[in-house]
């Protein structure tokens, strides 16, 4: 039986953190992004982020994003600086081709910083890319 279930590989769907100036608060802050460079739109995308090390954890959000257009970005949260100090995981669900597919992306405790910036084209701004 389970070797008749097919799961699916999500391939290019990526999460980005992309420091940013922020008017309201003007100063610069990470925020993540949900980045689709598939040929094809995905659609009802839930996003479950949480931040976790050894003793600490932070409150489970999630996010309903609905439909991201192929070659697109959509925002999914700010990110505290706190929490960059924490292991940072979002687990990404959506259908496309008339599947559900599944991935988990992991920004390790301390990598989120300045120095590991580099150019995201799909956003078109400077960020961290998952891999």
């Amino acid at each position: 039986m389970k070797k008749d279930i097919e799961i699916p590989i999500a391939k290019n769907v990526y999460v980005a953190i992309v420091r940013e100036w922020d008017d309201d608060f003007l100063s610069k802050e990470w925020n993540a992004y949900l980045i689709n460079d598939r040929k094809n739109q995905i659609e009802m995308v839930f996003v479950v982020s949480k931040g976790f090390d050894e003793q600490r954890k932070t409150s489970i959000m999630r996010h309903g994003l609905g439909a991201v257009a192929s070659k697109s970005f959509a925002k999914i949260e700010l990110l505290q600086e706190d929490v960059l100090a924490l292991n940072n995981e979002f687990f990404v669900t959506f259908f496309a081709e008339n599947k559900l597919f599944e991935k988990r992306f992991l920004f390790s405790k301390n990598s989120i910083k300045e120095d590991a910036i580099k150019h995201i084209s799909v956003i078109e701004k400077e960020g961290i890319l998952s891999e």
